[in-house]
């Protein structure tokens, strides 16, 4: 086997490898949307084909009935709508010849194979989306994700912009204890803080969820302060001759080459506070006109768990944008993601 050979047969095993990893990392996805698509009736049916299919019905004297495949007596199977069901003989009627008249058939019908035909229930968006209003959830969502990315970007900039250009006594500590924060359990301050929140008034409010964020998070300051050390500070002096100060420098000169990092930072944080629920259901309880997606699903899931196809439906909705948003964004978050520095 020669080298070329070799590389070809690895790069197919790699592929196939890769195929089956993906297909197994969508297949809850694709099983959501099947969900999504099919009736009541659809899911608890015995036909279990991931594509909704209902089972075809003829109008016969204004009733639907029902259609089989009924095996005939040269082996064949033909479709016929069964007008009056016995137990051990039925009556059917041909859709393609109703005029024919009725046949009776010797056997049990039960024992028929049903004739599916593909039927996808869209009306499941629109009932999921009135019955949730999903609009004031959307809305509340937003709401939250866009002004905690932005404090947490705004803040956690700054912090990481002073640890990394700046020397000042104690800098090596502080960034310690910084860095530890983030293998403190939350379990250890939910109830300190909890309590601090409640004595000011703000439980019921969309204080304790928002303004925590604009004091930076350790996790945020590490990702952009490694990235802001691959600048070479040569480029700080020429913009501190050319009259720029520090402020000036960090958004002129610094940020510039810090967008993948930046845009990484923001894509976690973002689908981080749109799939929050501990946060919202511990600050926000009893006050649902408040509630964002996670928890207006987790409602609406314990409120109609039987309505398994509308609870995908609504699922599938909440998914929309946070895929938009990946998808546009994905070039620079696949660059921010490795912050090993930036091309000089």
């Amino acid at each position: 086997m020669t080298i070329k050979e070799s590389k070809t047969i690895n790069t197919f095993i790699i592929s196939i490898i890769s195929a089956f990893l993906l297909t197994m990392f969508i297949l809850p996805l694709l099983y959501g949307i099947s969900g999504s698509l099919k009736s009541k009736e659809q899911l608890s049916s015995l036909n279990h084909s991931p594509i909704p299919q209902s089972q075809k019905k003829f109008n016969y004297n204004g009733k639907d009935c029902e259609i089989f495949l009924v095996p005939q007596e040269d082996g064949s199977k033909v479709p016929l709508a069964i007008v009056k069901k016995g137990r051990d003989k039925s009556v059917f009627v041909d859709p393609k010849n109703p005029k024919a008249g009725e046949i009776t058939w010797n056997g049990k019908w039960r024992n028929l194979e049903s004739e599916w035909t593909t039927d996808f229930q869209f009306v499941n968006y629109k009932k999921g989306w009135v019955a949730v209003n999903f609009l004031r959830l959307f809305k509340n969502t937003l709401f939250y994700a866009i002004i905690t990315t932005f404090g947490t970007l705004f803040s956690s900039t700054l912090v990481a912009y002073g640890f990394s250009r700046f020397r000042f006594p104690g800098r090596s500590q502080f960034f310690l204890i910084l860095i530890a924060t983030i293998v403190l359990p939350s379990a250890v301050t939910l109830i300190p803080v909890y309590t601090i929140f409640y004595k000011i008034g703000w439980v019921g409010t969309w204080l304790p969820l928002i303004v925590p964020h604009f004091f930076a998070n350790a996790y945020n300051v590490f990702l952009l302060r490694q990235f802001m050390l691959g600048i070479p500070k040569e480029m700080d002096e020429a913009a501190r001759i050319d009259g720029c100060g520090p402020i000036a420098t960090l958004y002129k000169v610094i940020l510039p080459q810090c967008i993948p990092s930046v845009i990484s930072v923001g894509l976690f944080h973002f689908f981080w506070a749109w799939n929050d629920y501990f946060n919202p259901l511990l600050y926000l309880a009893g006050h649902p006109e408040k509630y964002p997606i996670s928890i207006g699903l987790s409602t609406f899931s314990n409120m109609y768990s039987t309505e398994t196809h509308l609870v995908q439906a609504v699922s599938m909705i909440a998914c929309v944008v946070p895929f938009i948003i990946f998808v546009v964004a994905q070039k620079f978050f696949m660059e921010g993601v490795v912050v090993s520095g930036v091309e000089k």
